[in-house]
């Protein structure tokens, strides 16, 4: 497995001296969800978090994070960060507003920094899995200094059963 060219995730954590594993898809690979990335890498799914970008009824945006293998539970999300409701941005979206395309946002590194929600499961684990900020390139990394390079980050129960 190739090793991947430092993305601007690898850089913020390698300034804050955090420690993460890189995970690189075979350039071949042809991704169709989040759970056969998992799979392929041998990672849990489980333990490996998509990034979600939301916007409220405020029109702030918000970023949750859930394990590949679950769905964002829009209203636990929108009471996770105290709005009426949130909604997912249009994908078009996405690239302008946080300098991330579909399939390698990370919630480390946007173009300007949000309210962050990782689901709690995340507690239960000493490392997870997120995007190094480029499709095919992933990080596992511990949680529990994510709070030092994401500012405004919590936990709380945001997927689906």
């Amino acid at each position: 497995m190739a090793k991947a060219k430092k993305t601007n995730v690898m850089r913020i954590l390698d300034q804050h001296k955090i420690a993460y594993e890189e995970k690189v898809l075979p350039d071949n690979f042809e991704v169709h969800n989040g759970e056969d990335v998992a799979l392929a890498l041998g990672i849990d799914p489980n333990k490996q978090f998509k990034t979600l970008v939301t916007q409220g009824k405020s029109k702030d945006y918000f970023v949750f994070l859930v394990p590949v293998n679950k769905e964002l539970d829009l209203k636990a999300a929108a009471e996770s960060v105290n709005e009426k409701n949130v909604h997912m941005i249009p994908q078009k979206d996405l690239e302008p507003l946080t300098g991330y395309v579909h399939g390698g946002c990370s919630p480390i590194g946007m173009k300007k920094e949000f309210t962050t929600v990782i689901d709690e499961s995340a507690l239960n684990y000493e490392t997870i899995t997120f995007s190094a900020g480029k499709r095919g390139f992933l990080l596992e990394a511990p949680v529990a200094p994510l709070k030092d390079v994401i500012k405004d980050l919590t936990y709380a129960p945001i997927m689906t059963d």
